[in-house]
């Protein structure tokens, strides 16, 4: 079976990352979406919430399997047996960042490989962080986020 881990904060999942596990449910049997802790990154929902809006938005995907994480990348693939790791890039800013983290990660495990993924053009302007700055201003989101997303960030701001 080969398993692919895509790694993120997830602070929101976004229509953006659902086209990227779409796309990557075509090449692989199983995808973990491991949703990282990222305190230093300072979340604007908690882990829990996070994965709970993950396992929503994903529950129609039979190959997915969502996880919290709070270690190293590398060590959580050994944990899973999983050796791909699926990003998204948008920008080649994306790209400048995750190179170099795909190049730790393979220095650390040279068995781990890295595949980019670049989201649908309509996708290609979102991410949490604009989502995010969205949300602090009320401002409208939900053409941004999967329909269960939205209704569990309502929720969660009341």
């Amino acid at each position: 079976m080969r398993s692919a881990i895509y790694p993120g904060t997830f602070d929101p999942i976004t229509n953006g990352h659902l086209d990227i596990i779409k796309r990557a449910c075509s090449m692989f049997d199983r995808i973990i979406v491991a949703v990282a802790a990222s305190e230093a990154k300072k979340p604007m929902f908690t882990l829990e919430q996070r994965i709970q809006m993950v396992q929503s938005a994903t529950r129609d995907f039979p190959k997915i399997e969502v996880i919290g994480f709070d270690k190293l990348l590398v060590d959580l693939s050994d944990d899973l047996d999983a050796n791909i790791v699926v990003r998204g890039l948008r920008a080649v800013s994306d790209f400048e960042y995750e190179l170099q983290m795909g190049y730790a990660n393979a220095s650390l495990k040279k068995e781990l490989e890295t595949i980019y993924l670049m989201p649908s053009l309509q996708h290609a302007f979102v991410s949490s962080s604009v989502v995010r700055a969205i949300l602090a201003y009320d401002g409208k989101v939900d053409h941004l986020l999967p329909e269960e997303t939205y209704r569990m960030i309502r929720e969660y701001r009341k």
